[in-house]
């Protein structure tokens, strides 16, 4: 279920269908708790008070947002940084936990003389085994930890070098694309990327996949000058799409 709710900015189009969310969950008889990770938490938290989100059937956390905020989860853990906005914004990089290595099959038959069976998948799983009076660790027939995937969402953006740093390698960047590169001062004065812009930036991070969001209304027809100027610098380029989704393969 839905336990944490991350918000880049307080924009109203990022955060005013919150409202009317946190309402249903309560209507629904939901009883867990619920965190909300915002820039501005406490004006986030005079509006709840406002509106009498204290008599939810829940708890409601806010917590506040800086550069390098931090929240663990089992598997991955989730990394704020801050952007380049008219109003504080900040981006989320989801960064999944080191994979262990890969299994040398080498190595346990031909070495340790360990046979094909079910005791390779135990050690495959990171689970020690006895083998002929020894303790075989996972170790010893494991490869160097490997990267888990790694996904930024930069929010409403100029381009900037925190984006660059915590995008390094990233396998999905999800980035503000709002014009094309003939409104670049558009898109400066209202605290935005152009296509061309975002693909720089891409490039510059060596991201394997690049999804431009945040298109301007004006390309709701044709957004292939946004996808065109982008494929100019760098090759992998989607567009974003209401209810997209995206297979994030693991890397090698």
């Amino acid at each position: 279920g839905l336990d944490h709710i991350f918000i880049t900015h307080l924009h109203t189009d990022h955060f005013i269908g919150l409202f009317g969310l946190l309402e249903t969950m309560s209507l629904n008889d939901r009883e867990r708790e619920l965190v909300i990770h915002s820039p501005n938490s406490a004006f986030l938290k005079h509006l709840f008070d406002v509106f009498g989100y204290d008599a939810l059937n829940y708890d409601l956390k806010v917590k506040e947002v800086k550069d390098d905020y931090e929240v663990k989860f089992d598997n991955f853990k989730v990394v704020a940084f801050e952007t380049k906005h008219i109003v504080p914004s900040f981006g989320y990089a989801i960064i999944e936990n080191e994979r262990r290595g890969k299994f040398d099959r080498y190595k346990a038959e031909r070495i340790l003389g360990i046979p094909p069976g079910p005791l390779y998948a135990k050690l495959a799983r990171g689970e020690s085994i006895e083998w002929k009076g020894k303790i075989i660790t996972p170790e010893m027939v494991l490869g160097e930890p490997r990267r888990g995937r790694k996904v930024v969402y930069t929010g409403d953006t100029r381009p900037c070098k925190r984006t660059i740093e915590i995008s390094k390698n990233a396998d999905l960047l999800i980035h503000d694309s709002a014009f094309s590169e003939d409104l670049k001062d558009w898109a400066i004065e209202s605290g935005h990327s152009t296509a061309k812009e975002a693909a720089e930036i891409a490039k510059e991070a060596r991201v394997r996949t690049l999804v431009l969001t945040h298109i301007s209304a004006r390309y709701s027809k044709d957004s292939s000058v946004l996808l065109n100027e982008a494929r100019e610098i760098f090759s992998d380029v989607l567009i974003a799409e209401d209810l997209m989704s995206f297979e994030v393969k693991y890397p090698e």
